[in-house]
């Protein structure tokens, strides 16, 4: 299982979004400052995730949530 998810700074000024197998370790991750694209804002709340079976369709999920497009989507949908 492929995990598309979205975190959000708990000041609510900044985002993220990845793929895991695992957001519990993951979200840990951001948290203890192991992720250099993250650290600056932690702490951070996972908002929410999708499940994806095929690996593919996952990394385009969140490839179209970094779009402008999809970060409009994000904000009205998750």
């Amino acid at each position: 299982m492929h995990l598309v998810y979205s975190l959000e700074s708990e000041d609510q000024q900044h985002w993220y979004v990845g793929v895991t197998n695992n957001v519990e370790r993951r979200l840990a991750e951001h948290n203890d400052g192991k992720c250099i694209h993250t650290n600056k804002h932690k702490p951070w709340k996972l908002k929410s995730f999708t499940a994806f079976i095929n690996r593919d369709r996952a990394v385009a999920f969140e490839r179209y949530l970094k779009s402008h497009s999809g970060r409009a989507f994000a904000k009205r949908h998750l």
